[in-house]
């Protein structure tokens, strides 16, 4: 049984009933909010491991509220699931690109939501137990801290920013597909989806190339994926 608390954020009683009578079954702590402003609030209060966000919140909308989180040293880290109505791929896109971790869309099945959460979760428990690092003249990465430095200046990042800058680092070298990385970051199915990880790769590469147009230590394999540069 697990013992992680999620926070659910839902205007819609019936789905806040459904979710947490669900998660609750599965051995979660549940919290939960109807709008955006107590989304915020309790997310700085009750520091859950997982927000499940609804898009569409009276207050402040899904996409402020993930921004708020997001820009907050206490709540950065906090994983978020978008949950929403909306199928658009520009609405995925712009709460990718504002930090949430993963975007489903309604109707979904339980069964998969209790699989995504559960992924998610898991990948931030793993640890080696011991500290593994790797550095250039230019790039200084612990793996065990999440801690990334380009020419000594702390670089924050997103936990899926982060890991895939570490698959990529650990693979060094060899090409890595837009199909391998899903699988490998999201950790389950993802049929059609593999611009979430050009998006992704976007803002990653913001964060730690000097020239975004010339990248340095992310190369693009056109039609294939992307390769960390074992030069850098």
């Amino acid at each position: 049984m697990s013992s992680e608390k999620i926070l659910v954020v839902d205007d819609e009683d019936h789905i806040v009933e459904l979710i947490s009578y669900n998660l609750i079954n599965s051995g979660y702590n549940v919290i939960t909010a109807n709008n955006g402003l107590d989304a915020v609030r309790l997310a700085k209060e009750e520091n859950p491991d997982l927000i499940l966000l609804d898009l569409m919140l009276p207050g402040l909308d899904g996409f402020d509220v993930c921004k708020a989180i997001r820009n907050d040293n206490e709540t950065k880290d906090i994983l978020i699931i978008m949950l929403t109505a909306k199928g658009e791929e520009l609405d995925k896109i712009l709460g990718l690109e504002l930090g949430a971790d993963d975007y489903m869309t309604k109707p979904f099945s339980i069964r998969e939501l209790l699989a995504r959460i559960k992924a998610n979760i898991r990948r931030t428990k793993s640890s080696s137990g011991s500290e593994e690092i790797y550095k250039t003249k230019e790039i200084y990465i612990n793996f065990d801290r999440r801690e990334v430095y380009i020419l000594d200046k702390k670089i924050e990042l997103t936990l899926k920013e982060f890991e895939l800058l570490e698959i990529l680092v650990k693979n060094r070298g060899k090409i890595l597909t837009r199909e391998t990385l899903l699988d490998k970051i999201w950790g389950y199915e993802y049929v059609g989806e593999t611009r979430t990880v050009d998006v992704h790769i976007r803002y990653l590469r913001k964060k730690i190339e000097v020239d975004d147009k010339n990248p340095k230590f992310i190369e693009t394999i056109r039609g294939v994926g992307y390769r960390f540069n074992p030069n850098s």
